[in-house]
């Protein structure tokens, strides 16, 4: 794991975790992840429409991270969260965002409703 034997201050590392988010792919895969017991690779990628090569970069960087865990069994690689804090990340992360888009679409409501303003000739 990334993280082993890490010296670095903590909010360094902290940061790192989230770099290892910082993909709008891997984050649809936690999500599919968060929302069942376990998933094979083959349902990954019919719900993320990623080829098997890009999820599977995805997901090494994922396991890399700690973030998810796999096993083989015969022919097929499931895939699960590592820890259940993964969900209530991605479940806090979610609400934050529901609360910057209130925001933004009250200030746009706020920003429409202002007077014109003429331009001066």
């Amino acid at each position: 794991m990334v993280f082993e034997n890490d010296e670095r201050p903590l909010y360094e590392i902290k940061a790192n975790l989230f770099k290892g988010l910082a993909h709008p792919y891997r984050i649809r895969v936690l999500e599919i992840l968060a929302g069942v017991q376990e998933a094979p690779v083959s349902a990954m990628i019919t719900e993320t429409g990623l080829e098997a090569s890009h999820l599977s970069q995805h997901l090494s960087v994922l396991r890399r991270y700690g973030l998810v865990v796999s096993e083989r069994r015969a022919s097929v690689v499931y895939y699960r969260l590592a820890f259940p804090q993964v969900a209530d990340l991605l479940h806090v992360a979610r609400s934050l965002l529901s609360e910057l888009l209130q925001d933004s679409q009250r200030h746009q409501r706020s920003a429409l409703s202002l007077p014109t303003i003429s331009l001066s000739r």
